[in-house]
């Protein structure tokens, strides 16, 4: 099966910055779109931002665009997060994802699940 694994989360000041990393093993990576999900406590996960498989195409929510860039390494199975600026409200724990075809903001596309890790921004 598809295994997905996150890091680089961490504890940082506000305005400060992160990279998160998702490796990806198990099956072909080259071929699959990629997201960024979070969620903080007591809500609903959110879509962050999303990576076609050429990456040349990208999508992200209004809160993080110009602050976070979605980018990946096919030849290392691995995506990116750069998160800069970080804001107390983008503390939650961050998920990548994968799914066949075309990127979408839909939760419920996204096949493979990664286990999260956490990001917390002090104020």
């Amino acid at each position: 099966q598809v295994q997905l694994v996150e890091s680089g989360g961490g504890l940082v000041q506000a305005g400060g910055s992160l990279r998160l990393s998702c490796a990806a093993s198990g099956r072909t990576f080259t071929k699959d779109a990629m997201g960024w999900f979070r969620q903080a406590p007591g809500k609903e996960r959110e879509f962050v931002s999303a990576i076609d498989w050429s990456g040349g195409n990208t999508i992200c929510t209004d809160s993080v665009k110009g602050r976070f860039t979605i980018s990946r390494d096919n030849a290392k199975n691995t995506v990116y997060l750069q998160m800069n600026s970080l804001k107390p409200e983008d503390t939650a724990v961050y998920y990548c994802a994968t799914k066949s075809g075309y990127i979408t903001t839909v939760t419920t596309r996204y096949m493979y699940w990664g286990q999260g890790t956490q990001v917390t921004v002090s104020s």
